[in-house]
């Protein structure tokens, strides 16, 4: 009993002391290696943005209008007389000249009416010729053969009243054009004054927009212009007709462009885009994917100057094309930042790397 409480107490000597030697043992001991510090230089450096140096080149400026499509007349052909539409000739969208008749009306009794008004001028001019000859005579009195000729003249007006009367109930088209639309069927009554049909001239076709008070000083009847429509096709004109009088509402001027429509295949109120061509300029050739909004929603692009910093320049479209956008606004000649404008503002300093460089990189990459 007495030797194994002597071994515990030696064996918990031992331990206190193997704990205590590892607490204050040797001071000079290492202390464990640790991960050092991330290096956060890197964070410092400038962003880094594609640049390409861009000249400018003499180019027509012009002005981008929105304009629509307008026929160059068109009308609601009404009746002149009332009656019953006997025949409609012409369906829609029939292509008619000038003088082609369109429809008819029941003529009713004009034709019975003309007919007497005719067998009454044929007596008022045999008593005419014989009121004549007795005057001639000496057998009539001026009087007399005044009254016999005005009997006459107005045997005559009623013929022609009647046939005027008559020609009412056939119904022409007043110019070459399209007819549009019917508004009657057969069998339906007209009045004087209803409307029959309309009729649309498409050649030439107007594109019309309007031009602020700027702008339209520049412009004059005779010069060229050009439409792109909404389906993609372009067409030349020029300009018919300038405004004198400014929209009350908008003060702009409304003007037009007259394009050739042989084919009918410009309708009347499609949307266009309106070149107008104000002045020969300098412009810059841009891709539309570097144009860019500054905070106030003015469209502009980025630019770097000699010391790298990022300058913002608000441009005005002057024309489009399949090679891009034609921009005013930039220096004669500026590094424009073609890739990562979106990160970097006004002010900032960024690292530019010339777009040939990058090219020349990646076929190093590639090879």
């Amino acid at each position: 009993m007495k030797r194994s409480f002597i071994f515990a107490v030696l064996l918990a000597i031992a331990a206190t002391a193997w704990i205590v030697s590892g607490q204050f043992g040797d001071s000079d001991a290492q202390p464990e290696a640790q991960k050092p510090p991330a290096d956060l230089t890197a964070l410092d450096n400038p962003p880094e943005v594609r640049v390409r140096l861009s000249k400018a080149q003499n180019h027509a400026v012009v002005d981008l209008l929105r304009g629509r499509t307008e026929a160059n007349r068109l009308v609601e052909i009404k009746t002149e007389t009332s009656g019953r539409v006997a025949k409609l000739i012409v369906e829609n969208g029939t292509r008619v000249a000038a003088g082609e008749v369109i429809a008819e009306l029941d003529p009713g009794d004009r034709q019975a009416r003309l007919a007497e008004a005719k067998a009454l001028r044929a007596q008022r001019k045999i008593e005419y010729e014989a009121d004549r000859k007795l005057s001639q005579k000496g057998f009539r009195a001026e009087t007399q053969m005044a009254a016999t000729k005005a009997s006459l003249e107005a045997a005559e007006a009623a013929v022609k009243i009647a046939e005027v009367e008559l020609s009412y109930t056939v119904i022409r088209a007043p110019f070459d054009g399209v007819v549009d639309d019917h508004m009657v069927e057969i069998g339906d009554f007209t009045d004087k004054g209803d409307s029959l049909a309309r009729l649309v001239e498409l050649d030439p076709m107007l594109i019309v927009a309007q031009v602020n008070e700027r702008e339209v000083q520049r412009l004059s009847v005779g010069n060229p212009g050009q439409a792109r429509l909404m389906t993609g096709a372009v067409v030349d004109g020029t300009i018919r007709h300038i405004s004198s009088v400014a929209d009350p509402a908008t003060r702009t001027f409304r003007v037009e462009l007259e394009v050739p429509n042989p084919d009918g295949t410009i309708a009347d109120g499609m949307t266009a885009e309106i070149a107008l061509p104000l002045e020969e300029g300098e412009a810059h050739l841009v891709s539309p994917a570097i144009l860019t909004l500054a905070d106030t929603g003015v469209i502009g692009v980025k630019s770097v100057d000699a010391n790298d910093t990022v300058i913002f320049h608000p441009i005005r479209i002057v024309d489009t094309n399949q090679e891009g956008v034609w921009i005013v606004g930039p220096p004669a000649e500026t590094t424009l930042i073609t890739v990562g404008q979106e990160y970097v503002n006004a002010g900032d300093v960024v690292r530019p790397v010339e777009e040939q460089a990058i090219s020349a990189r990646m076929r190093e990459l590639g090879s």
